[in-house]
């Protein structure tokens, strides 16, 4: 090993034994941007595709374009489900009395109404599978899964409601080119609009 080597290699951090909790996730000094914790862990992001970043901003202007005065639309914040979980959804519509001020930093599960989280290939099976379970037990009442499909690589929206009995998400509908529904608000959003962005 070089001087050269050993004089740019990353230290990265090493979890206590009981894992990482959200204070650290918002203390801990140098985390790369969009870190989430999962289950007391640190999950790092890989690059968006551009798709990610459109599918994004095509949402954001969808949803804001149609807001209600009780709801704000936020991007890529921290939802605190619980001390060891605190994922950051890429969209989250969330109560309008819980944003505070432009330094805040997180939302707490209770303030978000919807999250939205854009497929990436890294993020996959978190996004299919774990994601939306623990966001089902944190009590978040609508969840949206948005993939690239088809030649066009347009988006699809897969629109999902918490059942209060279960306490799980149920499929409600799949949108190619408008996702059109009435919760949590009115939304109407043009997904072909993407090729416009």
């Amino acid at each position: 090993m070089t001087a050269e080597s050993v004089k740019h290699r990353r230290s990265w951090p090493v979890p206590p034994p009981d894992g990482y909790t959200v204070d650290d996730l918002f203390t801990l000094p140098d985390l790369p941007p969009h870190t989430e914790l999962i289950d007391g862990s640190l999950v790092f992001v890989s690059p968006q595709r551009r798709f990610h970043f459109l599918a994004i901003d095509l949402l954001v202007n969808g949803l804001r374009s149609c807001l209600t005065p009780e709801f704000s639309v936020e991007r890529e914040m921290t939802v605190v489900l619980d001390r060891r979980n605190g994922p950051e959804p890429d969209v989250s519509v969330v109560r309008a009395e819980a944003v505070t001020d432009r330094r805040q930093t997180h939302f707490k599960a209770t303030d978000v109404v919807l999250a939205v989280e854009v497929v990436s290939p890294d993020s996959e099976a978190r996004d299919r599978d774990y994601k939306p379970h623990k966001y089902a037990a944190a009590g978040i009442p609508h969840y949206w899964l948005v993939d690239m499909a088809g030649q066009d690589d347009h988006p699809v929206v897969q629109v999902y409601e918490r059942g209060e009995a279960t306490g799980t998400y149920a499929l409600t509908g799949i949108y190619h080119d408008r996702v059109k529904v009435s919760v949590p608000y009115d939304i109407d959003i043009d997904l072909t609009a993407i090729d416009a962005l």
